[in-house]
This record gives C-alpha cells, structure tokens and sequence, in this order.
C-alpha cells in the first residue's frame, strides 16, 4: 500500500509540474521543447526545498570563510552542514515570485548564489538563455510563481518519490527528440531487474560495516541506474559505501543527472560531461558494478577517426573488432567490458548489465562476429535475459540485457545462461511505447530463473557453452550425376564457337552414350582421329552441351578430377563448433539429400546467439477434421446469404 501511494503522489506531482506547458508555454515555447524549460526549474526547486532549512545558517558560515578558496569552502561546508552544494542568496522562487519587476535579473543572480561546484548544471540546461526567452514573451514570471508554490521536500517527497518524477518528467521531455536520436529511455522496472540481477550472488560480500562498492555507466542519462543500483545495495547493507561514477554526452540530461544524484547524496562530479566513445573519462579506471543502456543503433560515423585511432592500441576497449558505423551498440558492449574489476583471489570480479536490442546478438559483419567471439573466450558472458517487448518508452521491439562477470561463480565457469522473460509482464498505462512493465513478482520470476541456473525451468532458461554460439558455415552441394547424349540442341549451344565445325558433329554423334567423366580424354581421341582439333575449351563446351542428369550415372567430375555441383543446389550449412561435422551433417542434411558433398577446408567460422530460437516452440496445427467443421459452418452461413439475396 505504501509503494503504491508514493508511486500516485509522484505521478500526481509529475502532472502538476507538467501543467506549467500546457498553461505557460504554449504559443511561445514550440511543444517538443517543453521540457527544455520544465525541467530546469523543477530541479531547481528541488534543491531549493532541500536547502530550504538551513540556507541562512549556511549563508553565514560560508560569508565568514569568503577569503578561502571556492574548493576548500565547499569542503567546508561538506563537513559542518553534510552538503555537497549549498545557495548564498538571499533570494529564492518565492521572493522573487512575489514582485513582477526584474524577474530575469532576479532569478540569474539567485541562480549565480549556488556553489560553484554545480555551476555546469545550469550551463547544461542553457538556463539563461531558456529565462530570457520566458522573459521576452512576459511569461517568467508566471513559470516562476508555478513552481515556488509546488512542494518538493524530501519531506513531501521522498528521494525515490522524486525520481520516479524526474523519469516521468524526462520521458515527457525526450519523448520526441529521444526517440528521434535512438535514445530509448531507461524504465525503472527494467533496471530494478538489471541491478536484482548484478547483486543477488554478492550476500556475503556485501556484509560488513567498511563495504565499498562502485558503480559506473558510460552512457548515465539522468542517473536512474545508478541510483537504483546504490537504494538496492542500501537494502542489503544500510552502511555500504557506494560511489557512483558516470558519464553522458546531451547537455540536458547530464544537468538532470548530476542535479537528481546531488540530491540523493553524491558527489558533485559523480557525473562528467563527455562522448563515451571518443573519450574514456574515466580512462584506466574500472569498477565493481557497470550498467548502460546504450543508444539502440547508434550511427557513430561521426566518432569513426577517434575509435579507429584507439582500436590500433592492442588490448584496448576497440581493439578486438568494429561494427558497421550504423550501429555502435557492440561498441559500448566491448567498453562495458573493459571497465570491469578483475578478478580477485576473494571472488570479487566485476559485473555488468548492458541493454541491446537483438542485432548484437547475431549481427554478421565481421566486427560484431569479432567482439561476440573475444566476449565468449574471454568467458566474459555470464547470462542473457530476454525482456518483454514494448517495456521501453520509446521502442516496442525486442530487448535484451547482457550480464558480464569477470569472475564467474565455479559452476557458471565455461557456460552462459539464457533467460527469456519475454512473458514476464503485465499491461500498464501506455507512456509512448511502453505499454508493458514487470512488477517485482514478475521480475522475481527471472531472478529465481537465475539463481537456479542450471536447474531451472527449460521453458525459460537454457545453460549453454561458448562453443554453442560458434560456428562453421560449411559450403554444401549436390554433386551431378551426368550421362552423354548427343541432340540437336547441344549442336546448336556449339554453333558459336570458332572452334566448333561442322566436322565436329559427326564426333560429337559418335560420343553419344560415351561416360560424360571420360569424354576429356575420348572427345579429343575422336577429333583426333578424325583430323580435327580440340582445344581444352571447345572440350569443355561440348561436355556441357552434351551432359544430362541421370541418376543411374556415375557422380560427375569435370576434366580436371572437380565435383561438379549441381545447378542451383549449393547450399551453406551452419554447424555449431560444438558438434561433430560428420554426424552433423549424416543427421541434419544426408539424410534428406544422401548425394550432399561439402568441403570444411572453404568453412567461414563465426558466432551467433540465436536467443529466439533456442526458446522457439512449435504450434501444433489444428486438427483437419476441427478445420474441416469450421469449413462446413462458413460454407453454410454463405449459402444461407445468398439465398436471402436471391430472394429479395
């Protein structure tokens, strides 16, 4: 009951913050930009209402420190009041709503008394120039008295009470240009079962009053998985030391995520500003847990000249392969990767879950296949759940979260466990393309999944080994069976030739019947004899010309001892590198075809997951006699039609 009235006291609070576009905005802000404005000011007045109880008493103490150094006087602050930001200014949303004059002016100088330390928060949201345009159309004003009367105290709304507001908000705000960038929107639901996920095998690790934990995500977006990976890690043990790490590349989200993790007690720098791909910020760095949720089909043609530099340097994030420039999923799976702890005698490793969708799970350019491929030697691959479809708010395809471990537990050694969860869901109020969520018992289904590992339910868990995931693509044909037979249609085929007399007809006549596999040396003894020449290439014409299938002939070699495949029947035949060629191939295709030839020497080796079809099952089909009723019924409805037309 309790969750349930935080989550409608957040979604009521998100509506009201949300009613200032449709009251103040319209007509002045175009609608995909609402959220460029809302979003700024509800964050200011969250840290507004947080400051609100000691804001004079911090005032005073920082104008009795005014001769240090900024640095040292946030320390200082830090250590007396436990802030990490503090405002010196004597104004706030209420004063300045009070009077109508200088509203502008009003609010940058109030905004010009927080802490310098989150001065790149308002740059980020480009608040003075959003102020200024509210300013110019008389509508500052307005938006300013709207906010100062919302209550966002921690009081009033919880830390998690707000972020569920700043994710509704958020999506509200992206929804377009988000979906427009391949920038699909974290749900809570889903990174709830991400960190469930991470954390469940870590009990004992966990314990302790001096446990330290770091979480990192390349691509943080307004911080909710880091923020729900450190409430999670509280649950287990209420002193753990966590300290987030972050990094994200849109201006506006970066300034929601280090304002909405200030708020729930991080650093100031818990957040950097910066393109993952082109700059590690956190470069050497690596950590205990990784989570991201990757831009689904990413074009990072833009970044190709800073990877490819970096994919030179052996062992680097990039050097083990390099997707299409369409689609840089594989490239932040490859980073998750390489920022993961390594394993330690104690057990400790470090553990991510990456969001994709399906392409990096077969992708067959050679990058992708490359990276698939130094993932499972590396035994990096510890599970791969399968998430409902329309869970995403803005994408209704499949989803899938990869669970990487640099020390696996011993019995996960040397195998991969594939959890489809698909089914775990249940209908919601849509937000865009979210229509679906997975509520804890839903999301506890997977987890009990996991935890069961190998003695879980085959109808939603598989344990595979690396080797199921590699294969050999190994060419397959049918060989000809080919008898001679001489006709006018093979004369005419031989007509155009230089080479080709009318002489020659009378060999090839005399030929007719002959083996097809001796005519290299029989066609060339009879035109000998006859006084004709035949060069190799007029042989080769005429046993093409003359050559018909027959099944009761030996199999077919051309002059120089080569099968010869029959038209139109190669074939590529995939074969996992975990099974033996030969009883593949007796089992899977001779069976079906037994004159099947292939050659392992022209194999072309790779990888892929084929999540959907390991968990495929077949419909059994309707029984005939069931389709046949219902045949009878609909020919009867439309015999009764058209008599009632006929006799109108």
């Amino acid at each position: 009951m309790a969750e349930h009235t935080a989550a409608s006291t957040s979604a009521t609070t998100a509506r009201i913050v949300w009613e200032t576009a449709d009251k103040f905005l319209r007509d002045v802000v175009e609608e995909e930009d609402y959220g460029d404005f809302i979003l700024p000011f509800t964050v200011l007045r969250r840290l507004e209402c947080m400051l609100a109880g000691s804001k004079e008493q911090v005032a005073k103490f920082v104008a009795s420190l005014a001769a240090l150094p900024p640095h040292l006087i946030d320390i200082a602050v830090k250590d007396r009041f436990g802030l990490s930001f503090y405002n010196v200014s004597p104004l706030d949303l209420t004063t300045i709503a009070s009077v109508d004059d200088n509203v502008d002016k009003s609010l940058q100088s109030y905004i010009a008394g927080f802490s310098h330390n989150i001065a790149d928060i308002w740059v980020a949201f480009d608040f003075a120039r959003r102020t200024k345009v509210l300013a110019d159309a008389n509508r500052l004003h307005a938006v300013v008295k709207h906010f100062s009367t919302l209550d966002l105290s921690p009081a009033g709304l919880a830390d998690t009470a707000m972020g569920d507001v700043f994710e509704d908000v958020m999506y509200r705000a992206f929804n377009k240009k988000g979906k427009a960038a391949g920038a699909f929107y974290t749900p809570r639901d889903a990174i709830r079962l991400m960190v469930d996920v991470l954390i469940t095998n870590d009990d004992d690790t966990l314990a302790g009053d001096n446990t330290l934990r770091s979480i990192y995500d390349p691509t943080a977006g307004s911080g909710g998985m880091l923020l729900v990976a450190q409430e999670a890690l509280r649950r287990m043990n209420e002193k753990i030391d966590v300290t987030f790490y972050g990094q994200e590349l849109m201006p506006s989200a970066f300034g929601l995520g280090k304002a909405d993790l200030l708020i729930q007690g991080g650093r100031p720098d818990a957040i950097r500003q910066g393109n993952t791909l082109v700059e590690d910020l956190y470069d050497g760095q690596t950590f205990d847990y990784v989570l991201s949720n990757p831009p689904f089909g990413k074009d990072w043609s833009a970044d190709e000249k800073s990877v490819r530099e970096q994919a030179k340097v052996p062992g680097s994030r990039f050097s083990h392969g390099l997707p299409s420039t369409s689609d840089g999923q594989m490239l932040f799976l490859a980073h998750c990767a390489s920022k993961l702890s390594p394993a330690t005698t104690n057990g400790q490793g470090g553990r991510a879950a990456v969001v994709s969708n399906a392409s990096p799970l077969f992708n067959s350019d050679n990058g992708p296949n490359a990276i698939r491929q130094w993932l499972l030697e590396e035994d990096l691959i510890e599970a791969i759940i399968g998430l409902p479809t329309s869970m995403f708010y803005g994408t209704g395809i499949a989803t899938y979260v990869w669970i990487l471990d640099t020390n696996k537990d011993p019995e996960r050694r040397g195998k991969i466990q594939l959890i489809d969860g698909s089914g775990q869901w249940k209908s919601r109020k849509p937000m865009g393309d979210k229509r679906r969520e997975m509520t804890e018992a839903n999301r506890d289904v997977v987890l009990q999944a996991y935890k069961a590992f190998d003695c879980a339910d085959p109808a939603i868990s598989r344990v595979m080994t690396p080797e199921d995931f590699m294969f050999r693509d190994v060419p397959v044909y049918k060989q000809e069976r080919l008898a001679t037979r001489f006709n006018d249609e093979a004369v005419e085929a031989l007509r155009s030739r230089r080479d080709f007399t009318d002489a020659h007809v009378d060999v090839l006549k005399a030929l007719d019947g002959t083996p097809w596999n001796q005519l290299p040396k029989s066609f060339p003894q009879a035109a000998k004899a006859a006084g004709l020449k035949a060069p190799m290439g007029l042989v080769d014409a005429a046993m093409k010309a003359m050559g018909v299938p027959d099944d009761s002939a030996p199999l077919a070699v051309d002059r120089k001892g080569q099968p010869v495949i029959a038209a139109g029947w190669k074939i590529t035949e995939r074969v996992p590198l975990s099974e033996d060629l030969t009883e593949h191939m007796e089992r899977e295709v001779l069976r079906y075809a037994p004159d099947a030839r292939w050659d392992e020497s022209k194999a072309k080796h790779g990888t892929d997951i084929p999540f959907t079809r390991i968990f495929y099952v077949p419909e059994e089909p309707r029984p005939l006699a069931e389709i046949d009723s219902d045949v009878q019924k609909l020919m009867g409805e439309l015999a009764e039609m058209f008599m009632a037309v006929s006799e109108e």
